[in-house]
């Protein structure tokens, strides 16, 4: 077991994410242009993880949604 220091240690820096750009909806695709108006609105109320869950979506087109 580790004993605690009596000092204080400078605060850990972590690397900045790289940003992906959100994923286009695929032409005529129903369920991409719902999935990127729930984004929009996800986006405008402050809610990042539908956003991001409409990202994951996106990207998986090809396996449906």
């Amino acid at each position: 077991m580790t004993e605690p220091t009596d000092f204080h240690t400078p605060p850990i820096e972590l690397p900045l994410h790289q940003w992906e750009p959100d994923p286009a909806p695929v032409e005529g695709c129903v369920g991409c242009a719902e999935l990127a108006a729930v984004r929009t609105r996800a986006r405008a109320g402050g809610d990042m993880t539908t956003v991001s869950d409409c990202n994951v979506f996106m990207r998986r087109h090809p396996e449906g949604h």
